[in-house]
């Protein structure tokens, strides 16, 4: 280490060669929101010297702009149906160089397994993946989860240079009633000077203070101007999220000032790899703003600075001596074209295609430790859901949110069980717990699908990942769960009996194997089926429906034990007497 500084030292000096030079670029200075001009030195990744330089290689930027790589605060990797290796190609198209993900998924499903698979498969890849380890394993006790994740579990990951806290903290009240569990895994990251991030969905006011004091410093689930305020007043950084079914950016826009700009950054938490690659990730994000008013440069300082700031990753998040060689070139701060990406001096994108011989090709060895399918036989009975009245709770679906209505309607019923209703729009739903064979199923009903015909399924629904399936029938519901079980997991669409798409997910049942470009068709082709089934084109189906099912967002879900209150923070019968 002596000797590498002292070779960085002598080339910001000019007494040695830099490896690469970076010449005839406006850079974007995000410490002071000014575009500068000057040679880029670069040594062994490392940005050492802006001015004049000279390289053993030279990079002409033809006068377009240097932009620190993009850095994406919250993010589940599992959600874009990616491997993480997969993941890093389509996001480094978008010139995001780093991201601070939360296994919440996999961790559910399959425990220390489930990370040691995702950090494996991160390693070596031509990005910054960094991670958070997931606080609620399980979320709550209303739900089967696959596997259980304590403080002395997190032991053997605290030393790993890629591992930076706590993911986000989503049982506040657990956190409020100091519950022994939640408080060991808070005082561990807190004696090893870890993050710790925050889920404060439905929480304002004086119950912030709850969470500051606990050492929880971020949040991603405001959803107005005034939450924003609230959490920015008292110190916390807001997490402006913006990812295929929350998509809060321009409601938090106006709490967003000049002033209070740098405790701001930017997330996609959830987004599927078709919304990746037609809007792209915190490319999108910094677009948007630009667009709904936002200064460029401000924008661009969120989407780096900041979120290397918030999570004290120093080495990040700038164009400057001293920070790893991360960035990319446009030609349009406001379009944001991404054409070249480099990470640590290497340039990864050329021309917008991905320079393959730099991403590993080894098997990950831990896919053959995670869990498969387990769930007792299913039979038509298995969807039988007992009325005793004909009014009844309804999960009303609130497009693109992952808040839910509780309604109460009158329903269809036949020898005391429900009937579904295409006309009142009230489709059965089922949560089939899919890791212990305990043969739970939680059964409800649901408005908002607009599905006319068949059924829909997957095995991600958060946070335990059980398989939900809704449908207008009991035949397609039972089809659409059996041929998951069969694949190993995945998304899939039924009608009379007929397989009409399928996305298999054998991780884990949460992602694929395939090329991201591949997993992206199928995707498609499965949401464009359901839509011809009657399925509203106002929001993506198959993750609204894996959102139902979690329980720890307001108001009515869904889980293997059945309907679940938030407000009431219980489980609650479907009738209404």
């Amino acid at each position: 280490m002596n000797s590498l500084l002292k070779k960085h030292i002598l080339v910001a000096g000019k007494k040695q060669l830099a490896d690469l030079v970076i010449k005839h670029a406006k850079i974007i200075n995000v410490f002071t929101k000014e575009i500068t001009k000057g040679d880029v030195a670069i040594c062994d990744g490392k940005i050492v010297g802006i001015g004049q330089y000279e390289g053993k290689e030279t990079y002409d930027a033809k006068n377009q702009y240097l932009v620190p790589g993009f850095i994406d605060g919250h993010v589940h990797i599992e959600s874009s149906l990616l491997c993480p290796k997969e993941f890093a190609k389509i996001s480094l198209l978008h010139g995001v160089t780093s991201v601070i993900t939360d296994p919440h998924e996999i961790g559910n499903v399959a425990g220390s397994a489930g990370l040691n698979f995702m950090i494996e498969d991160a390693k070596n890849v031509p990005m910054n993946i960094f991670f958070m380890l997931p606080s609620c394993v399980p979320v709550t006790p209303f739900e089967t989860n696959g596997a259980s994740l304590d403080a002395q579990s997190f032991l053997p990951f605290l030393k790993h240079p890629k591992v930076l806290g706590l993911a986000e903290v989503m049982n506040y009240q657990a956190v409020a009633t100091t519950e022994e569990s939640i408080m060991n895994k808070l005082l561990l990251m807190l004696e090893n000077n870890k993050k710790i991030d925050g889920h404060a969905a439905g929480i304002n006011g004086e119950e912030l203070n709850v969470y500051l004091t606990a050492g929880i410093k971020t949040d991603h689930e405001a959803t107005s101007a005034a939450q924003a305020k609230e959490r920015l007043d008292l110190g916390m950084y807001l997490m402006v999220r913006e990812g295929t079914v929350a998509k809060d950016l321009k409601a938090l826009l106006p709490a967003i000032t000049s002033d209070n700009s740098r405790r701001c950054l930017f997330v996609t938490d959830d987004k599927l790899i078709d919304d990746l690659i037609l809007e792209g990730s915190i490319d999108h994000n910094v677009r948007q703003a630009i667009q709904l008013g936002m200064d460029p440069l401000q924008a661009i300082q969120m989407a780096t600075l900041n979120a290397a700031e918030c999570f004290d990753l120093k080495n990040l998040g700038a164009i400057a001596p001293g920070y790893q060689a991360d960035f990319f070139l446009t030609d349009d701060l406001a379009k944001l074209s991404i054409k070249d990406v480099f990470v640590k001096g290497k340039i990864i994108v050329r021309k917008n295609q991905l320079e393959i011989d730099q991403f590993p090709t080894q098997i990950n060895s831990y896919t053959k430790k995670l869990p498969k399918m387990n769930v007792q036989p299913l039979t038509l009975q298995s969807f039988t859901l007992p009325l005793v009245s004909e009014k009844a709770h309804i999960i009303e679906i609130i497009p693109n949110s992952l808040l839910t209505n509780d309604q109460i309607e009158e329903v269809l019923c036949q020898d005391g069980k429900f009937l579904p209703s295409v006309e009142k729009d009230q489709l059965k739903i089922a949560v089939i717990e899919r890791h212990h064979q305990t043969g739970n199923i939680g059964i409800g009903i649901v408005k908002g699908f607009q599905l006319k015909k068949g059924a829909l399924a997957t095995t991600i629904s958060h946070d335990s990942h059980n398989m939900v399936v809704v449908g207008t029938n009991d035949e397609d519901m039972l089809m659409a769960a059996n041929r998951l079980l069969q694949k190993g997991g995945g998304m899939i669409v039924i009608e009379d009996g007929k397989e009409l798409a399928c996305l298999p997910l054998p991780i884990g049942g949460l992602m694929s194997q395939e090329p991201f470009s591949i997993v992206s068709d199928q995707l498609i082709a499965l949401t464009k089926e359901a839509h011809k089934l009657g399925v509203s084109e106002a929001f993506n189906p198959f993750l609204t429906l894996s959102f139902l099912t979690l329980s720890v967002i307001p108001e009515l879900k869904i889980t293997d034990k059945g309907i679940f209150s938030f407000s009431k923070f219980c489980l609650i019968e479907p009738s209404i007497k």
